[in-house]
């Protein structure tokens, strides 16, 4: 058995033959063999194989599988050591990165938080000695069947990946990774889909707009928009929802949102009323109107856009009620009208962005009692929104600071907003013919500076953004005071207004589901033994 002391004397001849070192196989030969020795002599043996390792290229596999024997050890201080020596071996040679970031991807799975912290800086710096073996070899254990270790090696890319220089990350590295993914991608639950989108986003190539289209086409693949939908089908459901969440904020004027558009407008909108609230009480229905309204206005260029915009229009319609006939009218007098503005703002935009792409859909000869009927709706819905703008400026006059930071004025002042854009929106379709010119901002989305605006999301038409207009019971219009008033409370929502205006979330923890592709894993989860030895 090696001794402490042989072990010295075998570094001394290694250290003094310098660049001679490579003719003294015998003494790391010595060194290899210390491995099965005690906690002092394994601990002098990894440093000292990390040390000579470049000399004995012969012994390479024979010197990385006696790092591999440490790195098992039940002595973390001896674990430590060889994990923090294991990406000295690649100094020199790089051709054994991919080797030993597969080893450390299985020893992810520590629970001692040091160990963890070593694991994750050894795989960082076999980055920058070879990103693309690094990749490769994290990718390998991805893609196996180990539970366990499948899930930490995406929590590792997804959280470490963004510190790693952009210089490092090369084209053939990115190109990698974003094929892997898509091997990934085949099979996954709802929260590897999440980190393998976050994954993607870490990526320089996917902040261009060829990255974002390619982005968009994955998550397309994954949304399976090839398939009917089945808004029985909860799982079907969370899917589409969660893929749309995803792919909303890479559209823009040069990566159109026509796909998932199109699919809601034919499938999803006709089906709105099967949709029902989920068990942690999310009003389904307004989360897809929500996403419908932000993804409409990149649509570009729409097939069938008549067929399309005719069933959002019936969608609107039943959400925009005809005035009560003579016979009703003195018993609903003095009431409000019971309207569901935050449904109506949803599909209101969505009709107005889609109709100036088809206006003669309300203009045509044909149909005329069509645009006599949507008038007489927007009349009658025009007067219960001015009801409430006066109700909500009043409640919300003279209020500041504190006072605004309640839950109920935080729900107020979001549904001020939903009632102004309304508003800007029945003006515009109001006129004859109608117009489709006013550029509103959701009610749910705060007003972002020019600055940090993406360059490539300016209004359509190059039409400047402007004040949304509201009015008294007498119909006067307010000046722009209030809209600047509204900028600087605004908060986003955490209540309900009308029973319809609840928080927009943008993720979630998702199911599985059964069927090819699609968060469809169902696996059971465990520890498999240590791999990968040469």
């Amino acid at each position: 058995m090696v001794t402490v002391e042989q072990l010295y004397k075998n570094f001394g001849n290694l250290a003094d033959a310098k660049d001679k070192a490579g003719e003294h196989e015998v003494d790391f030969l010595s060194i290899l063999s210390a491995v099965k020795g005690g906690p002092g002599e394994k601990r002098l043996a990894s440093q000292f194989i990390a040390r000579f390792f470049k000399y004995f290229p012969k012994l390479s596999h024979q010197a990385i599988n006696a790092l591999f024997d440490l790195c098992e050890d039940e002595d973390v201080n001896i674990r430590k050591q060889a994990i923090k020596d294991l990406p000295s071996l690649c100094k020199i040679n790089t051709e054994h990165v991919p080797k030993i970031a597969e080893a450390l991807t299985q020893l992810l799975q520590c629970d001692d938080s040091t160990e963890l912290s070593l694991v994750q800086s050894s795989l960082l710096q076999l980055f920058t000695q070879n990103a693309k073996g690094a990749a490769q070899g994290i990718f390998s254990q991805l893609l196996g069947e180990d539970e366990a270790i499948r899930e930490k090696a995406l929590k590792f890319l997804a959280t470490k990946l963004k510190s790693v220089p952009e210089d490092v990350l090369n084209k053939d590295t990115q190109d990698l990774i974003i094929a892997e993914c898509k091997k990934v991608l085949q099979d996954v639950t709802k929260d590897e889909f999440i980190a393998i989108m976050n994954i993607l986003r870490i990526l320089p190539t996917m902040g261009t707009v060829q990255g974002r289209q390619q982005m968009v086409d994955v998550v397309t693949e994954q949304a399976e928009l090839d398939h009917p939908f089945e808004a029985s089908d909860a799982d079907c459901v969370d899917r589409f929802i969660s893929c749309v969440r995803h792919v909303v904020s890479l559209f823009s004027k040069n990566v159109h949102s026509k796909t998932f558009v199109g699919y809601m407008c034919d499938h999803v909108l006709p089906s709105l009323h099967s949709l029902v609230t989920d068990e942690e009480g999310t009003d389904i229905q307004l989360e897809v109107l929500k996403l419908f309204a932000e993804i409409v206005e990149f649509c570009g260029d729409m097939e069938n856009i008549a067929e399309r915009l005719q069933n959002v229009f019936n969608v609107l319609l039943e959400y925009m009620p005809l005035p009560p006939s003579e016979e009703k009218q003195e018993s609903v007098e003095n009431e409000e009208p019971k309207l569901c503005f935050s449904y109506v703002e949803c599909l209101m935009y969505g009709f107005h962005q889609l109709g100036r792409k088809s206006p003669e859909f309300l203009t045509d000869e044909n149909n005329a009692e069509r645009l006599k009927d949507f008038r007489i709706r927007l009349q009658y819905f025009a007067r219960g929104v001015q009801i409430y703008i006066k109700q909500l400026r009043q409640d919300l006059q003279g209020k500041t600071g504190d006072a605004l930071k309640l839950e109920e004025n935080k729900i107020k002042v979001v549904a001020l907003k939903i009632t102004s854009n309304i508003n800007s929106l029945i003006k515009d379709l109001f006129h004859n013919p109608p117009a489709y010119k006013c550029v509103v901002n959701l009610s749910w989305k705060p007003l972002q500076p020019k600055s940090t605006a993406r360059q490539d999301s300016k209004p359509v038409g190059g039409e400047k953004r402007f004040t949304p207009v509201t009015f008294e019971a007498n119909g006067v219009s307010q000046a722009k005071k209030l809209n600047r008033q509204d900028r600087e409370i605004y908060h986003p929502p955490s209540g309900k207004f009308s029973e319809k205006a609840g928080t927009f979330q943008t993720g979630g923890v998702g199911r599985g589901r059964g069927g090819g592709g699609g968060f469809n894993r169902n696996r059971g989860r465990g520890r498999g033994s240590f791999r990968g030895r040469y």
